[in-house]
């Protein structure tokens, strides 16, 4: 956890404190001085009011400008609207990946409602309250921003006449031999089912069992340690099938078998072996049997640092990838996402073999819980980023309506993205759904059946030839 998200959350925390402090004495007030049924009537309303418009956790303020950079060759114009129409000032740059960047202002229903830009036939949400620089994803609509027929306008929010286009230009990766890491069964088809559905040639390496918090199978009278293995043989089984949906083979689908939440500690101490903390498992033979290659840690089974880049070395030099697809060290805070690329890296440099391309992607993020904000189906804006990241390139490729149903799919098999939500979340769904207008898909109840089943999918690129 970054420094400026804790004290902003410090911040949020102090001021939590010193509203409940004022209400209750506000209600002490009301209880004494006018009728103490309007007591359990008020704190009933405050309650809803909460759950409706003040739940989502945002270290940052809606105020706040996103800082983006990218790389210093990057074609860019400014563009205006006029009447509702984008307008360039100039020849449109050759690429597919387009971001407008544009100031957003809520309008007081924008911080009731979620604010959205609608452009032509998408709309991406931002936060309730917005107000500064945004990044809108134009990736798809090159015809019609060329034609100059491509509307633009905010719902519940005011669109700045001015902004500049970015125009980024990448080959079809899809096209190239791919390998894709996933630090836990369920990240390869949240982040990349669209393009590796799509690829000519793919392999998938899935690195920890996902066996922690097992709780809802101790129904099934498990202690915590039987709970904990069943999960992690039924996410290690989903690692390596659930991607036959995608297309690929069991023979490209690859299962390490390393522990939940350990990643980061076993790269401070790379001899150390660390097993699992819920399961009493310590060798990661235990899911590999059904792995289509030998590998070096399959010798002892320790759930070592040296044993994982060793493995990556040996699946890099066998699969020979073109292009690597990992979790953004710097924008996915996650503690075993940030490990799994740096265990990637360090298994680069070790290999014979060298790729030429890292596309990274964010499944988590530090600031904003909601992100990709709005509902499935529609675009992937680009996420807050309060603080600069490194300038990279970004591909953002489109994804059918026909492959995002198929990855819908793909998440409904996933065992820990099953089941429905506790009542509370339900509660709160339903108090949204009427209060703040939220919607969610049909095709599943986990959250990520909204963020990721979306209309783009969203790559930072690093070139690993320089």
């Amino acid at each position: 956890m970054s420094a400026r998200k804790q004290q902003l959350l410090k911040i949020h925390r102090r001021n939590k404190r010193l509203f409940l402090i004022a209400f209750l004495l506000a209600l002490a007030v009301v209880g004494f001085l006018i009728a103490w049924w309007l007591v359990p009537l008020l704190l009933v309303l405050a309650w809803v009011a909460h759950e409706a418009w003040f739940a989502d956790h945002l270290f940052y303020r809606p105020g706040d400008d996103y800082h983006y950079d990218f790389p210093a060759d990057t074609p860019s114009q400014a563009i205006s609207l006029e009447n509702g129409l984008v307008r360039l000032s100039g020849p449109l740059a050759p690429g597919e990946t387009l971001v407008l960047e544009l100031q957003l202002k809520a309008s007081w229903l924008g911080r009731w409602l979620d604010p959205c830009v609608e452009i032509g036939n998408d709309r991406q949400e931002f936060e309730r309250g917005v107000k500064g620089k945004r990044f809108l994803n134009l990736s798809g609509q090159r015809e019609a921003l060329e034609q100059g027929s491509l509307k633009l306008c905010g719902r519940h929010c005011s669109v700045s006449a001015k902004g500049t286009l970015w125009v980024m230009a990448s080959p079809d990766y899809s096209r190239q031999r791919v390998m894709v890491i996933a630090p836990h069964a369920d990240d390869a088809e949240l982040a990349a089912f669209g393009l590796y559905s799509q690829s000519e040639e793919v392999s998938i390496v899935t690195l920890t069992q996902g066996e922690i918090e097992a709780e809802e199978f101790h129904r099934l009278g498990l202690n915590q340690a039987q709970a904990a293995r069943l999960k992690g043989r039924l996410r290690s089984w989903d690692s390596l099938t659930i991607p036959l949906w995608g297309g690929v083979p069991a023979s490209h689908c690859v299962q390490l078998g390393y522990y939940c939440l350990q990643l980061p500690p076993m790269a401070e101490e790379p001899a150390k072996a660390f097993g699992s903390r819920e399961s009493e498992e310590s060798d990661v033979r235990s899911v590999r049997r059904h792995n289509p290659v030998a590998l070096p840690a399959d010798l002892d089974g320790a759930a070592t640092w040296q044993n994982l880049v060793a493995d990556l070395t040996a699946l890099l030099e066998h699969f020979r990838p073109q292009v690597l697809v990992t979790p953004h060290p710097e924008l996915d805070p996650h503690g075993d996402h940030v490990a799994s690329t740096r265990a990637l890296l360090e298994a680069v440099a070790a290999s014979n073999w060298k790729p030429t391309t890292l596309l990274m992607y964010a499944n988590h993020l530090h600031d904003n819980d909601r992100w990709p904000m709005g509902p499935a189906g529609s675009g992937i804006a680009l996420p807050p980023a309060i603080e600069p990241l490194p300038a990279d390139r970004l591909w953002s490729p489109l994804v059918s309506p026909d492959v995002q149903l198929d990855k819908a799919m793909a998440l409904a098999m996933e065992h820990d993205l099953q089941g429905a939500p506790v009542f509370k979340r339900q509660l709160r769904r339903w108090i949204q759904r009427v209060l703040a207008g939220r919607r969610w898909p049909e095709t599943g109840s986990n959250e990520f059946f909204r963020k990721a089943v979306r209309r783009h999918e969203l790559f930072w690129v690093r070139d690993l030839s320089e």
